[in-house]
């Protein structure tokens, strides 16, 4: 069987890649009057690049995901970049949950992204003939302090252009060619 299941964020990002107090600085922006519209504003402008569903393909902010997988293929291809895998459980195939020893599987990179293989000398259990018998639970994303530069500024130009045309009605807000050429380097082409 093999099933393609949405990967699902089951741990959120303690913090968002930009304060409130640098958002506000680069609005100019001295009172607290807008403090829950402009935190929402970075939410808006975060979400769209953070995440498996954001335009940038990779997590900003350490954040847990899990994914589902229909058995044991030779290699978990994940859908995002891992940093760290927090565990690998299955169905057995007397229909009981396991979570498989850390030292059973390692997780590797490639071209293509992340994945978790078999560690040397192991070969995957065996697992129920059933739909989503495998999930991989891990951690993507580096610390708020590790965001490179430029990504931080592109949120900020975009946080300043949701906040300068939060009026616009009907009106299509698309990134500039500032934004666009700061994000470049980090879109899934350029990992």
């Amino acid at each position: 069987m093999h099933g393609s299941y949405a990967p699902v964020r089951t741990v959120a990002p303690a913090q968002t890649p930009v304060t409130l107090a640098e958002a506000k600085a680069h609005c100019r922006v001295d009172h607290s009057d807008e403090d829950s519209l402009i935190t929402s504003l970075i939410g808006a402008a975060v979400a769209e690049l953070d995440g498996w569903a954001g335009s940038l393909g990779r997590c900003l902010v350490t954040q847990t995901w899990a994914q589902d997988f229909d058995g044991f293929p030779l290699r978990l291809r994940l859908p995002l970049p891992a940093a760290t895998i927090v565990s690998v459980t299955y169905v057995d195939t007397d229909g009981s949950a396991q979570t498989l020893a850390e030292d059973r599987y390692e997780l590797r990179r490639d071209a293509l992204g992340s994945f978790v293989e078999p560690a040397f000398s192991y070969s995957w259990p065996a697992v129920r003939a059933q739909s989503a018998s495998v999930t991989v639970t891990f951690t993507a994303g580096a610390s708020a302090a590790d965001v490179p530069a430029s990504i931080k500024t592109a949120i900020l130009l975009r946080v300043a252009d949701l906040y300068q045309n939060r009026e616009a009605v009907g009106a299509e807000l698309k990134p500039s060619p500032t934004i666009r050429a700061l994000l470049a380097p980090f879109t899934a082409a350029g990992l």
